[in-house]
């Protein structure tokens, strides 16, 4: 159950991570659209467009890769989502059969304990029974070796 809770805490962690990276390509995949849109609007004249960025310019490869990379962080969150949730999932199994196992020893103690106390009861009245026996037969005994003569 530890080793799972420690797995969970590492992967939370790394899911962490991973939507920080996410959301920090998806800035700069906004902030270069934005500067995108501002160099288009600054072009030269009405029909200026899209197409219009010159092919030496860095901002339409840059934010190509940074939409591949938003897409891989955005699979990589989804992985570890999934297995945060198979974690989560075994961890609650574990911990179900831990508390079925602690409450099976628990009635086993509780009958042993119960058997302990019934097998003290009975040799107590054994003892009883043996020394009232003696009691009782004691005279007689102690009689018959010399009847016998």
């Amino acid at each position: 159950v530890r080793e799972l809770e420690a797995e969970l805490d590492a992967e939370q962690k790394q899911h962490a991570e991973a939507l920080k990276g996410v959301r920090k390509h998806e800035r700069r995949v906004k902030e270069l659209a934005y500067q995108v849109g501002d160099r288009v609007s600054l072009g030269s004249g009405p029909g200026a467009g899209p197409a219009q960025a010159s092919p030496e310019s860095p901002l339409p490869a840059q934010a190509e890769e940074d939409r591949k990379n938003l897409a891989r962080m955005q699979d990589l969150v989804d992985k570890l989502q999934s297995k945060v949730k198979s974690y989560k999932r075994q961890f609650e199994e574990a911990e179900q059969q831990a508390n079925t196992n602690l409450a099976k020893y628990r009635k086993a103690q509780h009958e042993l304990d119960d058997a302990e106390e019934r097998a003290d009861m009975a040799e107590t009245q054994a003892n009883k029974l043996r020394a009232r026996t003696r009691d009782a037969l004691g005279p007689k005994l102690s009689l018959s070796p010399q009847h016998k003569e």
